[in-house]
């Protein structure tokens, strides 16, 4: 599988590109599989390295804090991070297509580090609105610029799929917050008076996002639960200010789940 110069056309004009499915019905089935069991605290991961956010935190009905170790067996959790860390999903955050879109972003021999790896999650009847915002980061020299976001449930207005506003990659629009997103008055003068678009998408199925492309998603109001597998990947060379340490996925230092899980 490659992706087409009619795709990355389309990508750099529109700021999104559908991939189909990347992954083999047996690779999907073991992500589905292996993120419930990390939920529930039966897979056999690190739950010290993963940061974990419930999508409610009992007696308060707001989000629970995002820290490392897990926050109880339930498949209510709004996010886990560092997923880069479990076996599984590292090797389809290996995938040829992807490196293949890395290279095209950031240079064919140059290293690309992993910013994050994130399963994302709106379970049935809940979910939390997630305000307008490009993916973008202050304490970064430089900004990653591409998402790649795997569906691993059908994703439909109904359930919170992400909307997008195609073409709103071009420029920053709010660069002084530190994570992207947009002030009251730009989402009244953006996006109300813009056409958005939802990304409806069926197990499986993968779309390339440029990190700068607006993007919003709701809460979830059927009985079919939302998750996702997020991956963004960043030049290999980037620095945070205040220090960091990423892994390397792509190019000269990528490190095996061995070498990932003994640091």
């Amino acid at each position: 599988m490659h992706i087409t110069l009619e795709q990355w056309e389309y990508f750099d004009r529109e700021g999104y590109v559908r991939l189909g499915q990347v992954a083999s019905d047996g690779q999907l089935a073991a992500m589905q599989q292996r993120i419930d069991d990390i939920m529930l605290g039966t897979a056999p991961v690190d739950y010290s390295q993963m940061a974990m956010q419930l999508d409610r935190e009992p007696g308060t009905g707001r989000p629970g804090p995002q820290s490392r170790g897990h926050k109880g067996a339930t498949l209510s959790y709004r996010k886990i991070q560092q997923l880069e860390f479990d076996p599984i999903f590292l090797e389809y955050m290996k995938n040829p297509i992807f490196e293949e879109i890395c290279q095209r972003t950031y240079g064919v021999k140059a290293p690309v580090n992993c910013f994050r790896a994130m399963f994302m999650n709106k379970p049935a009847h809940e979910g939390t609105y997630l305000v307008w915002h490009q993916d973008r980061w202050t304490n970064l020299d430089r900004d990653p610029q591409i998402t790649i976001y795997t569906a691993l449930d059908p994703a439909t207005v109904d359930n919170g799929c992400i909307h997008i506003i195609p073409r709103s990659h071009q420029r920053l629009i709010n660069p002084s917050h530190g994570s992207g997103f947009l002030t009251d008055e730009q989402i009244e003068e953006i996006v109300m008076n813009t056409k958005h678009l939802p990304v409806e998408l069926s197990a499986g199925e993968v779309v390339l996002l440029h990190n700068w492309t607006l993007h919003s998603s709701s809460t979830n109001q059927t009985e079919i639960p939302r998750r996702a597998f997020s991956i963004c990947y960043m030049d290999g060379e980037t620095q945070a200010k205040g220090g960091g340490t990423y892994t390397r996925i792509f190019g000269q230092g990528a490190l095996t789940l061995e070498q990932l899980q003994s640091r």
